[in-house]
């Protein structure tokens, strides 16, 4: 069975493919000495007419409709060893080519750090951590009197997608009160979350003492999270961003944030990325930046060809793939 790495030149290919991995796909498929990039496929027309999967991370070449049936007229199949493929998925799907995706799996780990920014936040730990520098021990009041912990704390989790629906469930194991925005969510998933509703925006910012964004990145949900819903946090409320900083109004938040000092954004997103130089985030005492970690550290982005690797031996075998499957339908809402 033929197949081929594709990747932009100066990609993160090899960063993904480390650790013999990419050794391991080669051992499994005939494959060219080369990574295929947008500056040599035409030289290796020859070898791709009989390619059938192609194995790529971020920065895959976004080929086009004409491009792939003139180059891969045989293509079945394309593992992409990272989470999002709107930027290039949509003309192979519309071929009937099949993609598996690293989404369900890249879920994980940011699920993990949103979990512990929650309990954080809960805590009032980094504002404490903050005020520790020039307070003492004086500001461990705010985590004995101020901050609520987790116990029993109402937590809003938007969007019940891969990574939210494992925070929901984390979430529901540590003790905390969840409740959920997601307005593509069926009673079926609602069921297996363990959850009776959904709530609106409004209620959710109301009521709960942090708030983690998990929505789907789209022309839908750009901007939707404004000063009106900022604004209703409690005095000692958290935002918390692992989804993207579009849908987030910064001046909207930075308002909220200047009027309750007490109240607190963790973000590991923003809009633009990095953060504007000159932006107010960058000097709030109650706002923590993260430069966009959440996703992945070094050795677990090597879940990916892990994952990647198991689903290419199922399709040789013959058996059915159930998971990271991407359909034309999910790109209406996936990030």
């Amino acid at each position: 069975m033929k197949g081929c790495f594709v990747c932009q030149e100066g990609g993160r290919l090899p960063y993904v493919f480390r650790n013999g991995r990419d050794s391991i796909i080669k051992s499994e498929l005939e494959m060219p000495d080369e990574v295929i990039t947008e500056k040599n496929y035409k030289e290796h027309a020859g070898f791709l007419q009989g390619v059938e999967v192609i194995v790529c991370t971020w920065d895959m070449v976004p080929f086009t409709k004409e491009e792939i049936r003139a180059y891969f007229p045989n293509l079945k199949l394309v593992l992409y060893g990272a989470g999002s493929v709107q930027y290039f998925g949509r003309p192979f799907l519309e071929l009937g080519v099949k993609i598996i995706s690293c989404w369900q799996v890249m879920a994980k780990p940011v699920a993990q750090f949103s979990l512990a920014a929650v309990v954080l936040a809960n805590k009032g730990a980094l504002m404490a951590m903050r005020r520790y520098r020039t307070q003492s021990y004086q500001c461990n009041g705010l985590v004995q009197e101020v901050y609520p912990g987790t116990y029993g704390t109402k937590v809003g989790v938007l969007g019940a997608g891969a990574i939210g629906s494992i925070v929901v469930s984390e979430l529901k194991h540590h003790g905390m009160d969840v409740m959920v925005y997601d307005p593509f969510l069926s009673e079926e998933r609602k069921s297996s979350l363990g959850i009776e509703k959904t709530y609106p925006l409004e209620e959710i910012f109301s009521q709960c003492h942090t708030v983690s964004n998990h929505l789907a990145n789209n022309q839908q949900t750009r901007g939707m999270l404004d000063y009106s819903l900022f604004s209703r946090m409690d005095s000692t409320a958290a935002f918390i961003n692992t989804g993207r900083g579009a849908q987030v109004v910064e001046q909207d938040l930075i308002r909220a944030l200047k009027e309750e000092p007490l109240r607190t954004a963790i973000l590991d997103v923003t809009d633009p990325e990095p953060v504007a130089s000159d932006s107010e985030l960058l000097s709030m005492e109650n706002v923590f930046l993260f430069p966009h970690i959440a996703g992945y550290a070094r050795d677990e982005v090597l879940m990916f060809p892990d994952f990647l690797i198991d689903q290419l031996r199922r399709y040789k075998q013959g058996l059915p793939i159930e998971s990271g499957i991407v359909t034309l339908d999910m790109l209406k809402t996936m990030a």
